[in-house]
C-alpha cells in the first residue's frame, strides 16, 4: 500500500512539474515583447528596457523558472499588470464565480444523465434509441453554439431566463461575502430574492458547459447500466421476489455507478477549468475573462498561475475519485491489499 502511494504521489509531481515547463516554455515562445505592451507603443527603449528588469524577463529562462517556481510555492504569484493588481487577489476575486457555474454544470450533468441513462436502460426500445440520439447531438454540439441558441430562445424570444447578465440582475446588490459563491452567500444571509435571482442566472450557462459532459455520461451510465443488468446477481435479487424498478435503481443503477465515479473527478475538473467561451458568452465574471484578457497581453503572472492551478486541480481531482473508489468499492480496497 505504501508503494502504491508513493507512486501516486510521484506521478502526480511529475505531472505538475510537466505542466509548469510547458507553460513557461510556450508563453515565453509566443511573438511580441509583454513589457512593451506594459508601457505602451510610444514609450522609450529605457522604459521598455527598465519593464523588462522589472519583470525579470532578461534574466537566464532557468533563473526565470526557479524564481516563477518558488514565487508559487511561497504564495507570491506576482502582479497582473493586465488587471492592476496581485495575480493571487485577481484569482481569489474570480474563481468563486467560476466554481459555481463549474458545481452547477456538474450537478446538471450527473444529474441528467443518471435520470436519462436509467430510464433508457429500463423502458428498453424507444427510450434507449432517444437517449442515444440525444447523448450523440450533445457530444456534437459546440457548447458557445449552444450557449447562443439558449440565450436566443429562453432569454430573448421566451424572456423566461436571464441572458447575458452575469451572476445577478444589475438592480440586485451580491450577498454578504462569505465563500463567494452567490448561491451558498444568498441562502446563508436568507436573501430568498438574491438566491433565487443567482439560480435563475445559473440555468442557461450550467446547461450550456455541462452539455458535453451529460452527453458523454449518459452513454457510459447506459453502457454501464446493461452490463449490470446482464450479471447473475440481478437475476438472483428477482428470483427473491423485488420487483424490476427496485432491482433495477438499487442494485443495477448502484453498481453501474462505481465506474462512473473516475470519470466524475475528470469532468469537475475539466468544468472548472475549459469554461472560458461559456464565460465569455454570458458575461460571467470568473477566471475565463480573466484569462483570455492575460493571454492577449501576454501578463505571464496570471496565465502560468492559472495553468498550474489547473494542474494542480487535475492531479487533486484524480487522487480524491481514487480514493472516493477505494472507499465504496470494497472488491478494489481488497484488490490493492492483496496486491
Amino acid at each position: 500500500m505504501i508503494k502504491r502511494i508513493g507512486l501516486q504521489i510521484g506521478g502526480a509531481l511529475l505531472t505538475l512539474v510537466l505542466a509548469s515547463v510547458l507553460s513557461f516554455v510556450i508563453l515565453r515562445m509566443l511573438p511580441g515583447d509583454p513589457a512593451r505592451l506594459i508601457v505602451g507603443p510610444l514609450a522609450s527603449d529605457a522604459a521598455v528596457e527598465a519593464m523588462r528588469v522589472q519583470l525579470g524577463v532578461e534574466q537566464p529562462i532557468f533563473q526565470q523558472y526557479a524564481s516563477y517556481i518558488g514565487g508559487f510555492l511561497t504564495g507570491q504569484w506576482g502582479f497582473s499588470y493586465s488587471n492592476g493588481a496581485d495575480v493571487a487577489t485577481v484569482i481569489s476575486m474570480r474563481l468563486p464565480a467560476t466554481l459555481e457555474l463549474a458545481i452547477f454544470a456538474f450537478v446538471f450533468a450527473v444529474a441528467g444523465a443518471l435520470v436519462v441513462a436509467t430510464l433508457a436502460t429500463y423502458l428498453r426500445s424507444w427510450a434507449a434509441g432517444l437517449s442515444k440520439t440525444l447523448a450523440l447531438v450533445g457530444l456534437g454540439t459546440p457548447p458557445f453554439w449552444l450557449a447562443l441558441v439558449l440565450i436566443l430562445v429562453f432569454a430573448v424570444n421566451a424572456g423566461v431566463l436571464p441572458g447575458p447578465e452575469g451572476r445577478l440582475s444589475r438592480w440586485l446588490a451580491p450577498p454578504p461575502f462569505v465563500t463567494g459563491l452567490y448561491t451558498i452567500d444568498a441562502l446563508l444571509a436568507g436573501d430568498l430574492v438574491v438566491l433565487s435571482d443567482a439560480l435563475a442566472h445559473l440555468v442557461l450557462p450550467a446547461i450550456a458547459l455541462g452539455a458535453v459532459p451529460w452527453a458523454f455520461l449518459v452513454r457510459l451510465l447506459t453502457a454501464n447500466q446493461l452490463d449490470v443488468m446482464s450479471a447473475s446477481f440481478v437475476v438472483v435479487v428477482r428470483s427473491k421476489g423485488k420487483s424490476r424498478w427496485s432491482a433495477h435503481t438499487r442494485h443495477v443503477v448502484h453498481n453501474a455507478l462505481l465506474p462512473t465515479i473516475t470519470s466524475g473527478g475528470v469532468i469537475l475538473a475539466t468544468l472548472i477549468t475549459s469554461s472560458v467561451l461559456i464565460e465569455q458568452t454570458f458575461d460571467w465574471p470568473g477566471i475565463g475573462r480573466v484569462l483570455v484578457e492575460g493571454i492577449q497581453r501576454q501578463d505571464f503572472g496570471i496565465v502560468q498561475v492559472f495553468i498550474l492551478l489547473s494542474a494542480f486541480i487535475y492531479v487533486g481531482a484524480n487522487l480524491v475519485t481514487d480514493f472516493i473508489l477505494e472507499l465504496v468499492d470494497p472488491r478494489l480496497r481488497v484488490q490493492r491489499q492483496g496486491a
